[in-house]
């Protein structure tokens, strides 16, 4: 079993920043593949990003790149996603998921939910206009 625990959301104003993070337990940190997504109110979850086991390669929703940065640290045994010029539209619950069996990096699976195996609960970020 794994145990994601995100934490560092809060309410934020329009074209600020934050930094969510999230920590895993377990010794084999660095075998997993981490990813982040989003839910919106009443609307379907969506792919922010993922980062392989090593952190030397990234993927990015195409619509976040360049606002959104994801990086990690194996020896904390966390994931980090940077948010930078957050909007309005950005407020929803932020989760981290965790790939733990092994599957071969490719940048058109991560951004479907069923290849994770493990999910935090969330953090809700909330942006104001």
């Amino acid at each position: 079993q794994v145990q994601l625990v995100e934490s560092g959301g809060g309410l934020v104003q329009t074209g600020g920043s934050l930094r969510l993070s999230c920590t895993a337990s377990g010794r084999t940190f660095s075998t997993y593949v981490m990813g982040w997504f989003r839910q919106a109110p009443g609307k379907e979850r969506e792919f922010v990003g993922a980062i392989s086991r090593s952190g030397g390669r990234t993927y990015y929703a195409d619509s976040l790149q360049g606002r959104f940065t994801i990086s990690r640290d194996n020896a904390k045994n966390t994931v980090y996603l940077q948010m930078h010029s957050l909007k309005p539209e950005d407020t929803a619950v932020f989760s981290c998921a965790a790939e733990t069996s092994g599957r071969a990096w490719s940048t058109t699976r991560w951004s479907l939910p069923d290849q994770y195996d493990y999910w935090g609960q969330g953090t809700q970020v909330s942006v104001s206009s």
